[in-house]
């Protein structure tokens, strides 16, 4: 199975409630003949997330390119949340720490260079306190989105800013697969990644902490992330490399859930891996999927765990392929994150690849505006589906194929609380 996440695309590219639209006054849609999805089980009434993802990283959503003034910067990033309240989403989930860097002024690390296209550069504003003020006065929940690990997308030290973590400490870095990472076998870039992430915790009223799908980096052929000397120095007690290596991320997670729950005790902790735990020809508990990346294996990302220890508030995985997909079918993946949450009081929302609606490079699928609005249809008959989060703000703004319209018009005709 071809990678066809999100990460694949963006690095292959690279007083307040006045402002609220009600039902008559939101966004023009057209309607459409599907049956409007409908809420069932345990779940009804008590609200659906409905969000979505504003990448910085490489300048993917916002800002739109580097050195913006910051009163333009800061038009942009509300238009987008306007945009977000004329769909009648409740969310946005805004990228805060794309690359080892900030969004926010942090003791910890560098201004992201995505602002003023100088890295460590004061872009005069804070993006992240805005994003949070003018969110939350439109109604909007603010899911602040961090990198754990990535460091940059290119494998010279020597670019990032002389004060920058990984050059005072070269030890902590890894090169692999064109960029570099930090160790995530070392105990101290454990704790400082965490320091780093929850510095942004403390000082602002964030709705939740959220990680995406980048843990150990994804497999590139023919290259090995050269972390031997630190598995001898730590590996002792484990059967194998691997075991190591997903222990390391499950204490990344566990240590983060305490600590924010420690800083905040109603903020929320949420990951939206790859959507593929383990194919079933793997381990009978996978799903009936088949080839290509599984978490538990190739990221060392136990993200079914997660869910049954409870270490996290929600689960919003990926599942970036039409229904009916041969490799990974999206109705397969949902009826299996469905099951393994059922239980566990993690709330499960469903990760929708908005960009590839109208993209002539995918399958036929993705060139009929009503696929998406199918996928919640679907999702609606699952009672532990909670809503959904697409991908990615750029495309709710352009809306190419009228995907995002078609989505409004059958399932969003009306406002919706989130679950809290």
């Amino acid at each position: 199975m071809r990678r066809w996440g999100r990460r694949s695309f963006v690095l292959g590219a690279a007083g307040t409630v006045a402002a609220l639209l009600t039902a008559g006054d939101a966004v023009a849609v057209p309607r459409s003949a599907a049956v409007p999805g409908r809420r069932s089980g345990r779940r009804a009434g008590t609200g659906e997330l409905r969000g979505v993802w504003i990448g910085t990283v490489a300048n993917l959503d916002w800002p739109s390119r580097t050195g913006l003034s910051a009163a333009a910067q800061e038009a942009e990033l509300i238009a987008h949340l306007d945009r977000a309240v004329e769909t009648r989403l409740n969310a946005v989930v805004f990228q805060v720490r794309p690359t080892a860097d900030a969004l926010w002024p942090s003791p910890y690390e560098p201004w992201a260079q995505y602002l003023t296209g100088v890295q460590g550069k004061d872009p005069g504003w804070d993006p992240l306190g805005t994003a949070v003020r003018e969110a939350h006065a439109r109604g909007l929940e603010l899911h602040a989105w961090f990198n754990p690990y990535r460091v940059a997308n290119h494998t010279d030290p020597a670019r990032l800013v002389a004060s920058h973590p990984a050059r005072v400490h070269p030890d902590w870095v890894l090169p692999y697969g064109g960029k570099l990472y930090y160790n995530p076998g070392l105990p101290e870039v454990r704790t400082f990644v965490q320091d780093a992430m929850l510095d942004a915790v403390g000082r602002y009223d964030i709705d939740a902490v959220h990680w995406d799908d980048y843990f150990y980096p994804y497999p590139v052929a023919g290259q090995t992330f050269g972390d031997d000397a630190t598995y001898e120095k730590y590996g002792a007690g484990f059967p194998d490399k691997a075991a190591w290596r997903r222990d390391n991320i499950d204490r990344l997670v566990r240590e983060t859930a305490e600590r924010a729950k420690g800083l905040k005790k109603d903020i929320r902790f949420g990951i939206s891996p790859f959507a593929v735990w383990r194919n079933a020809s793997t381990d009978p508990l996978g799903s009936d999927t088949r080839g290509g990346v599984q978490t538990y294996d190739d990221l060392h990302a136990d993200t079914r765990k997660w869910v049954k220890e409870g270490w996290i508030d929600y689960i919003c995985p990926q599942v970036y392929w039409e229904i009916g997909n041969a490799a990974a079918d999206y109705r397969e993946l949902v009826a299996w994150w469905d099951r393994t949450v059922r239980g566990t009081g993690v709330d499960l929302y469903v990760g929708e690849a908005l960009y590839k609606c109208g993209d002539p490079a995918q399958p036929a699928a993705w060139q009929d505006p009503g696929e998406l609005s199918r996928h919640l249809d679907l999702a609606a008959g699952y009672d532990q589906v909670d809503g959904h989060v697409f991908f990615s703000a750029r495309h709710v703004k352009t809306d190419p194929v009228g995907a995002m319209a078609r989505v409004v018009a059958d399932h969003y005709q009306t406002r919706a609380r989130t679950p809290r």
